[in-house]
């Protein structure tokens, strides 16, 4: 009978201890919780917004005999902090340009030679230049494309950028986040002599 008060006695002592750090887990989770509701309440922290406002495309010719796309293209962009409270650090940011689904041209936008700090409630401007020639390997339907796109004197051209930035919140500095921008271009050719408007496009923000 001692023995089972005393089995009883430690188990009854397991189960309140179980219980105590339960409950003490359990006020940790809502009280970060808390915290992080309050932090978003009061600095409301935003990704940047990104457009392109120019696009400028000189030559865009593609050869069939031997699958080589010679192309001369310079982009201007606008990114947008929202933020009242935040600030962005640019570190890097890479721009990728793609033609029916092919790579054909990429360009380092920033780097650590022109990085910089965005401050609130401001807007900056970035800019591309893809020149230069890339092997293709398009099929018929790809080049049928090409072809109808060159008769119509604009052309459907994905870029695809990746950032590195980091947030600033008065003394404090986020660590490094990599967002996506991705845009879904029509880009007429300005032919010489002629010119045509290129419409500011909105881009998507992956985070």
């Amino acid at each position: 009978m001692a023995d089972y008060k005393q089995h009883h006695g430690r188990s009854c002592g397991c189960c309140c201890l179980f219980g105590i750090l339960w409950k003490i887990v359990v006020a940790l989770i809502v009280l970060v919780g808390l915290v992080f509701l309050i932090f978003w309440l009061v600095v409301q922290p935003r990704y940047f917004k990104f457009h392109v406002t120019e696009a400028d495309l000189t030559q865009f010719e593609y050869y069939p005999n031997n699958n080589t796309l010679h192309y001369n293209m310079v982009l201007n962009f606008t990114a947008r902090n929202p933020n009242k409270k935040l600030s962005i650090y640019y570190d890097k940011v890479e721009a990728l340009a793609f033609y029916e689904d092919a790579r054909f041209a990429n360009y380092d936008v920033i780097t650590h030679m022109n990085s910089f700090r965005q401050y609130k409630k401001s807007t900056s401007p970035m800019s591309a230049v893809f020149s230069g020639q890339k092997v293709l390997m398009l099929n018929n339907e790809q080049v049928s494309q090409f072809n109808q796109d060159k008769s119509v004197g604009a052309y459907d051209i994905y870029v695809k950028l990746n950032f590195r930035i980091r947030f600033r919140l008065g003394d404090s500095i986020s660590r490094h986040l990599k967002p996506k921008v991705k845009c879904d271009l029509k880009v007429p050719l300005n032919k010489s002599g002629t010119f045509t408007l290129f419409q500011t496009t909105k881009c998507h923000v992956n985070v």
